[in-house]
């Protein structure tokens, strides 16, 4: 078995309930369905049963080996040995159901929320207190940057909590399953996304002690007092306070106010912040599994 410090992660250990959690998922005979983290196989053989084609990521050496051995006759699995960070998407249209490692939740929740082409439904096994981070409020006690852009694109939510004896190690933290589901029309349209990033992610980043005044370089005050009361946060709010609703009624404001010297302002925002996290997911990697938050 791989090494649980390396890849910070624990195995199901019930084919039934694996069986029980498909039956309830939107995975049918007409989906590609990646799995990351293939492990053992567990997922891999009910994925089969349930799905058109399986691609499985396994990035153990030994473990994959058993995977050939194992699936050798079967002609509508790919497996693939390696890192699924630093595979391609695909084009066309796929899913998730993945029991993945811990360690590495935060940048395999970026790489398929974020990507051009991200699942229709993704299914993954994960620590609670990541997934709370990744819903925002109420979940959580606030709404972080992350959850703010996912939230535009999907619906995020909690599909099951597991019993930690549903894990082989049994896991010290609670876990559940996230089901992230791409909307068929994005709160936020693709023509208007890398816009509203840049938006959100600039309002996030200042050191201001509020909405107002992180805010005011890019915006008049007056329209976002207006716009907060209509909405029924306050100014003196956080970023993290306010709800995705709040924000996408703040965006249209600035959007529809916008000149090049705001626009200039806001430009790069989010891409930079990516940049300045990449070397920081590299850290991440390395990390166990109690570490995941410093660099989510």
């Amino acid at each position: 078995m791989r090494t649980r410090i390396k890849y910070s992660q624990n195995f199901l250990k019930d084919k039934g309930l694996i069986k029980s959690l498909l039956e309830k998922s939107t995975i049918n005979k007409e989906d590609v369905v990646y799995e990351i983290g293939a492990g053992q196989g567990i997922i891999t053989e009910e994925l089969l049963g349930k799905s058109g084609k399986v691609i499985a990521f396994e990035i153990d050496e030994n473990l994959y080996n058993k995977l050939v051995q194992r699936f050798n006759n079967e002609n509508s699995l790919e497996l693939k040995l390696g890192n699924f960070l630093t595979n391609h998407l695909p084009n066309q249209p796929y899913k998730v159901f993945s029991n993945i490692p811990f360690n590495i939740t935060s940048a395999i929740v970026k790489k398929l929320t974020l990507a051009d082409n991200p699942p229709n439904d993704a299914y993954l096994i994960i620590q609670k207190e990541a997934a709370n981070k990744f819903i925002g409020k109420p979940e959580d006690k606030s709404n972080s940057l992350l959850s703010i852009l996912i939230r535009s694109q999907f619906n995020i939510t909690i599909f099951h909590r597991f019993n930690r004896n549903d894990f082989f190690p049994r896991p010290s933290i609670d876990v559940v399953m996230l089901q992230i589901q791409k909307y068929n029309k994005p709160l936020v349209s693709a023509q208007d996304r890398l816009l509203f990033f840049d938006f959100v992610t600039y309002a996030y980043s200042q050191f201001k002690p509020n909405i107002l005044k992180g805010l005011s370089a890019v915006m008049n005050e007056n329209n976002i007092i207006g716009i907060a009361r209509l909405e029924g946060f306050t100014v003196t709010s956080k970023p993290s306070q306010l709800e995705l609703d709040n924000w996408i009624a703040l965006f249209q404001s600035f959007k529809e106010n916008l000149n090049e010297r705001q626009k200039g302002k806001i430009a790069g925002a989010y891409r930079n912040l990516q940049e300045q996290q990449e070397n920081l997911q590299k850290i991440h990697r390395t990390r166990v599994d109690k570490d995941w938050k410093k660099f989510s």
